[in-house]
């Protein structure tokens, strides 16, 4: 068996259903996979390839596969950023120039090695089908292993066709059978049992703690023991963006995302704790507002799978290296029943009840142009029980992460970082949920650096509901550039204005359905049409680019 062949099957036998990817890379291969039934998905750029492979992990728990030839690996390394930030597992495959092109000045050729190492946890050379079922099984576990990212395979060849041409005795359904049993977290270990004892005793000596779930707590899917302890303690808990809709928004224990994102209960909250339980959460700069939230000096518990999360920004009290599920649950059986005086959650309730009685005109705004708090509400009411929400950075991480409320079984997808992410993500995860619905919440400034998957969309069949909070300009920075701008706002338009762009005109243009909305009662029925359709729809929403998003309150 050649390994083009290998590659296919195994692929197939895995449980993957879609490779995405640029021309012109593993041709045989791509022929193979389509008999055997996992569909090549042709995109545009090797970046939103990426995007598409990085939201299909996410969603699937099985690496995303993209593939580029040799001259596209840069680009594919670049669009490898936001998989490695967000925590996602993906197989990137590339082609290189033989061994004898290589240091040649070689057509197109750089050296991949260095391009991949900052994006990457793990990376090998392929030279020979011989050594494809070994590496592939090395990169597929180290994909899935906690935390979860990108692995690169760099295939011998400018389409990796020697390695295609080459043969291999292995049996790819064994291989293929193995790795899709390996998912997302791939290993599940419990803290040990005296760190879990020193925890349950750090939580029950102190009143006024708090929970901050992150990104690792989303992938364990540890909602219902968070739930459990925050119960017991009497805790609010708040969460990163990533981890925005691990437990109801609406609950009376969640006050939201914390952090340089969020709306201001959820600072002022984390800031008044004593203890703060971290759990599998980073503590970088968006999720602590630049190391304020919490204050310097709280009382620090930590749960996390990869031991070099801890003591990264606050001195951890007890640090617990553990899946956080299991870990949860360890901890929720050795804390008990602790006396608790239930202050902070009541003084936690009465911000949150505060804070949504202030923002509620907005979700009911009639302005026009478009308030985006409307456009919020409206996609709460509309996304299916079952639905799948992604949302870009920037402007368009804080509208959703702040004004659309999720229900269990919802599942929120959010760029960790790359602008224009959102669109090619979605197309991903529908490709690994084809029987959910999929809403992209992107902005205008956005959608242009991917605005050619449309077509992408109509020629595979993918059918997404494509939302553009359409301002005609970035929202995010815009009243303060003016600001400085002064007397001279020309300046600040050539900066950070374009369009105006008629979305739903050029949807049609690529063969889709697009649908422009200018007045908020019609929003409502625009997305119910777009979830109901079976393509692509584009809901162009004309918004005012001098609505402001929530700010988070600052110590």
């Amino acid at each position: 068996m050649n390994g083009a062949e290998f590659l296919a099957r195994s692929l197939k036998a895995s449980g993957q259903t879609h490779l995405f990817f640029v021309d012109a890379v593993l041709r045989r291969t791509l022929l193979a996979m389509e008999r055997v039934g996992v569909q090549p998905v042709l995109a545009h750029t090797e970046k939103a390839a990426a995007y598409m492979a990085d939201a299909y992990g996410r969603i699937a728990g099985r690496p995303g596969v993209v593939a580029a030839q040799s001259v596209g690996a840069a680009n594919l390394a670049a669009g490898l950023q936001d998989a490695w930030l967000g925590r996602s597992p993906v197989l990137a495959l590339t082609g290189h120039k033989p061994n004898d092109h290589q240091q040649r000045n070689a057509y197109q050729e750089v050296p991949h090695a260095p391009l991949f190492a900052p994006m990457t946890k793990h990376a090998a050379r392929v030279e020979t089908a011989a050594d494809l079922p070994r590496q592939l099984r090395q990169a597929w576990a180290a994909a899935t292993a906690a935390p979860p990212r990108p692995v690169h395979l760099d295939l011998n060849g400018l389409m990796g066709e020697f390695v295609e041409t080459s043969d291999t005795e292995a049996v790819p359904e064994a291989l293929g059978a193995t790795l899709a049993a390996w998912t997302a977290p791939l290993h599940r270990p419990v803290a040990d049992p005296a760190s879990v004892r020193a925890a349950a005793a750090a939580l029950a000596s102190a009143q006024r703690v708090v929970i901050v779930a992150g990104d690792g707590a989303a992938l364990s899917g540890c909602g219902g023991a968070l739930l459990a302890l925050a119960a017991a303690l009497r805790a609010p808990i708040a969460t990163s963006l990533g981890a925005r809709g691990l437990i109801d928004t609406r609950h009376d224990l969640a006050i939201g995302v914390v952090g340089s994102y969020a709306a201001p209960p959820a600072n002022q909250v984390v800031a008044a704790a004593e203890l703060v339980l971290f759990v599998g959460c980073d503590t970088g700069d968006q999720v602590t507002h630049a190391w304020r939230v919490p204050r310097p000096g709280v009382r620090v518990v930590q749960i996390d799978a990869d031991p070099l999360e801890f003591e990264r920004s606050y001195p951890v009290e007890v640090a617990l290296l553990g899946d956080p599920r299991a870990t949860l649950e360890a901890l929720l059986e050795a804390l008990g029943q602790p006396a608790r005086d239930g202050a902070l959650l009541a003084e936690a309730q009465a911000l949150m009840a505060a804070w949504r009685a202030a923002v509620a005109p907005r979700l009911a705004s009639e302005a026009s142009p478009i308030d985006p708090a409307r456009l919020a509400a409206e996609i709460t009411r509309a996304l299916p029980a079952d639905g799948i929400l992604v949302a870009d950075t920037g402007y368009s991480g804080i509208w959703t992460g702040t004004l659309v409320d999720l229900a269990p079984g919802q599942t929120y997808l959010r760029a960790a970082g790359s602008l224009g992410w959102a669109f090619p993500a979605a197309l991903g995860a529908r490709c690994a949920a084809p029987g959910r619905k999929v809403v992209c919440w992107s902005g205008d400034g956005a959608l242009y650096y991917h605005l050619t998957e449309l077509e992408t969309a109509k020629r595979r069949g993918i059918a997404v509901v494509l939302v553009v909070n359409n301002n005609s300009g970035f929202g995010q920075g815009w009243p303060n550039y003016l600001k400085q701008a002064g007397n001279r706002p020309v300046a600040a338009e050539q900066v950070l204005r374009f369009g105006p762009t008629d979305f739903a005109a050029i949807a049609r243009q690529f063969g889709l359905r697009g649908i422009r909305v200018e007045r908020p009662g019609d929003i409502a029925a625009a997305l119910a049409e777009a979830l109901t359709a079976e393509e692509t729809v584009v809901v162009d929403v004309v918004t005012d680019i001098d609505s402001r998003a929530p700010e988070p309150w600052t110590p």
